[in-house]
């Protein structure tokens, strides 16, 4: 059981970091395509974060604690911080195609752990996360190619 809260804990970590990273690039990005990369982000950013909350639950759900600090989140995230802002979108796109890489590395794991576990509702929305991460890296893959 120690092992799947600590998978809990690096998948909300993992959601956690990406929500700022997309958030961070719609406050940051600029260019030829501002208007729809802004959007885009905006709506990567705010779909993440309603999964920061239902993660943290999940946390809850199963008699633990969730993080209680930014650096708890931090220390459990498989994800670099941004050491600067990038300076092209192409660049904050790669980051966030990376860093969603991350994120359903975490929910695959959390999802194999769960149904171990017979943990079967958390499967499931580790299951429907991963078809929402699906379609992220879809996108992100095909914003890289302009």
């Amino acid at each position: 059981m120690e092992e799947l809260v600590a998978s809990l804990h690096i998948s909300l970590a993992n959601t956690f970091v990406m929500y700022f990273k997309a958030h961070s690039y719609h406050w940051n990005v600029e260019g030829e395509n501002f208007s729809q990369y802004h959007n885009f982000l905006g709506e990567l950013y705010e779909e993440l974060h309603g999964a920061v909350d239902p993660l943290s639950e999940r946390i809850r759900v199963i008699g633990q604690y969730s993080p209680h600090s930014l650096k708890d989140l931090l220390d459990s995230s498989t994800i670099e911080e941004d050491e600067d802002n990038p300076s092209t979108p192409n660049e904050m796109f790669q980051n966030l195609l990376d860093a969603n890489t991350k994120v359903v590395d975490s929910l695959n794991k959390l999802f194999e752990l769960a149904t171990e576990h017979k943990k079967q509702g958390l499967a499931d929305f580790a299951a429907g996360r991963l078809d929402v991460h699906d379609k992220h890296a879809w996108f992100l893959r095909s914003i890289l190619k302009g």
